[in-house]
């Protein structure tokens, strides 16, 4: 597979994470499950939320127009290196902080699995 369909495919991941992210008022039923916390919780919660769309809308969107920088530039790799240990550290969060023997959870730590590989994947190809 070629390093620039490899990063594209990175751009799918991220693309489809911050679609994900923005469905989380609806999903987790937020506007009834943040009136339970304090004003701080849910604005803190509510906000990183929304950054870490952004950042996901940025990096697909990076995938898409750059897909050779990425892969092929010193600011480009460590970009993708740094993505990739995101999705580490994030796999490894899912365990630490979500310990819950269900299908979904599975899957999405499956995901996050998926992303470390998919934005290490052109670090080598």
């Amino acid at each position: 597979m070629s390093p620039d369909l490899l990063v594209q495919l990175c751009g799918v991941h991220s693309l489809a994470f911050a679609a994900f992210h923005l469905a989380f008022w609806k999903l987790f039923g937020w506007k009834d499950e943040l009136r339970r916390v304090g004003l701080a919780t849910r604005a803190v919660t509510q906000i990183l939320n929304l950054r870490l769309t952004y950042v996901f809308l940025g990096i697909g969107v990076l995938c898409f127009a750059f897909p050779r920088d990425l892969h092929a530039t010193p600011l480009g790799r460590a970009l993708l290196v740094f993505m990739a240990l995101f999705w580490v550290g994030r796999t490894i969060e899912q365990c630490v902080f979500l310990r819950v023997n269900r299908p979904l959870v599975h899957v999405l730590t499956a995901l996050f699995v998926l992303g470390a590989a998919l934005f290490a994947a052109p670090l080598f190809a």
